[in-house]
């Protein structure tokens, strides 16, 4: 899938420091450099349960976890089938994850540079010191006439690393054949070489602490300008009462404190659809009781299942939830509480190609009463999580838990490696979706992979045409 530019990318790397950094010079003085990420480049925090699924997947695969302790970690979402992530340590990218939803499993996709970070006890090669400069330099696939070794883990389809024999690593690549049989060919492919865009590792020790240190005028200029838009904002409609669309997500919670800053104390809206995961529900309690704000709850539970009676689950390019969960209750409690008002809403321009193109202050084609405003919307992950850090805000703990995004707990959008793990964690909420979904199957007479493959997120001869911006 083609990798798409919302925005420019940010990210850069102080090497003094060993943290990630939104300006050309780190707060320490230094010149940062950039990182070669894939775009929107969207990077976010490898939090420690991330840390550790990442480090299981390259145990399982290598013999040993590729993030050492105390070094900071990113993830950057790249487009693909289902899920991938770079993986970023040291300022560069390491390697790569990626889910395979038919098998449920994850495959460890390395780079050359992950070798600074760790040393693969399993499913290696080793060549003769004459193949090293066409296979380092030129990329060339490892040929069986300069083979010297293969790791007995080593299978057909294997990524695995290409070692000199002084032990360093000159590439990494696909396994063709398996060790057993690379030890009987005199001639032919053993690895096919993958060629990677070289990537700077300058491992190092930092906390997240730290990163937010680094970026304190970066930080300090985003709030600013936000505040300044903000009241800007609510200056040029002074009829109109101001709120928070707080959904329980990172973003909202940002622009959340950025509103509180500028203008004070508003009243929450929050559109409860009834889907929403438990730990979303106590985010919103936490919150509200923190700040001392008023919550205005819609329900949408009830149209939800009468819509889905109708017309069968909600899908990627079917969303019909949105505005039967969402904008039609906000409307109806708009219209009664105010008449009209402005809410401020946590949209940012590298969440899609639609946000990034929007206006920062616009009126949903659904919702005309409601104006709607974006403080945060140039902001990227790494500015709201630096920034909630920096105010010690309460951030979902899903968040924790390797949810990137908050939302309903079955949300069509959410790729397969996300439903299968929320399928693991939360078994009663999946049993219940699941034994909707199989009432519509039987119904229609669908296929049992209609469910199992996740193929009632994608409703045939449909176009999405909802855009909630919640």
């Amino acid at each position: 899938m083609r990798p798409s530019y919302l925005g420019k990318i940010l990210l850069r790397w102080c090497d003094a420091c060993h943290a990630p950094v939104l300006s050309r010079t780190c707060a320490c003085g230094a010149e940062t450099r950039e990182v070669p990420v894939t775009p929107p480049g969207d990077a976010r925090p490898a939090f420690p349960e991330d840390i550790e699924l990442i480090n299981r997947i390259y145990e399982d695969h290598f013999g040993a976890p590729l993030i050492p302790d105390g070094q900071i970690a990113l993830l950057n979402k790249v487009p693909d089938q289902d899920r991938m992530e770079e993986v970023i340590v040291g300022g560069g990218v390491a390697g790569i994850i990626r889910y395979f939803p038919g098998d449920r499993r994850w495959e460890p996709v390395p780079r050359p540079e992950a070798c600074r970070l760790f040393t693969p006890k399993k499913r290696f090669v080793v060549v003769s010191d004459d193949a090293v400069p066409f296979i380092r330099d030129q990329g060339m696939s490892v040929l069986a006439p300069g083979l010297v070794s293969v790791e007995d883990h080593v299978r057909a389809g294997d990524e695995v690393f290409i070692l000199a024999q002084d032990g360093s690593c000159i590439g990494v690549g696909r396994a063709k054949v398996d060790a057993a049989a690379a030890r009987t060919m005199a001639k032919g492919s053993v690895v096919r070489t993958r060629r990677n865009i070289p990537s700077q590792l300058t491992p190092g020790n930092a906390s997240w602490d730290d990163v937010v240190r680094a970026n304190a005028k970066v930080l300090d200029t985003a709030e600013s300008e936000a505040v300044a838009f903000v009241r800007a904002v609510t200056g040029r409609n002074p009829g109109l009462v101001a709120n928070v669309s707080y959904s329980g997500g990172k973003d909202s919670l940002a622009m959340l404190l950025v509103v509180l800053k500028a203008i004070g104390p508003v009243p929450l809206l929050f559109a409860d659809t009834g889907l929403e995961f438990p730990e979303t529900y106590e985010n919103v309690k936490i919150v509200s009781e923190k700040y001392g704000l008023e919550v205005l709850r819609t329900s949408g539970i009830n149209t939800f299942w009468e819509t889905f009676a109708e017309q069968g689950p909600p899908a990627v390019n079917a969303r019909w939830c949105c505005k039967v969960c969402k904008l039609t209750p906000v409307t109806n409690l708009i219209r009664e509480r105010w008449g009209e008002c402005l809410s401020f809403i946590g949209q940012r321009r590298y969440e899609s190609a639609a946000r990034a193109q929007s206006e920062r202050v616009w009126r949903n084609r659904n919702v005309r009463i409601q104006l709607s405003a974006a403080p945060i919307h140039n902001w990227t992950a790494l500015h709201v999580w630096m920034y909630i850090m920096r105010e010690k805000a309460p951030a979902n703990v899903l968040y924790m838990h390797h949810l990137d995004r908050i939302g309903c707990f079955m949300c069509p959008s959410s790729d397969m490696a996300l439903i299968h793990m929320i399928e693991d964690d939360y078994p009663d909420l999946w049993k219940d979706w699941t034994a909707r979904l199989a009432g519509w199957q039987e119904s229609q007479g669908l296929p049992a992979e209609w469910i199992t493959g996740g193929r009632w997120r994608l409703k045939e001869g449909s176009s999405d045409d909802a855009d909630s911006h919640y």
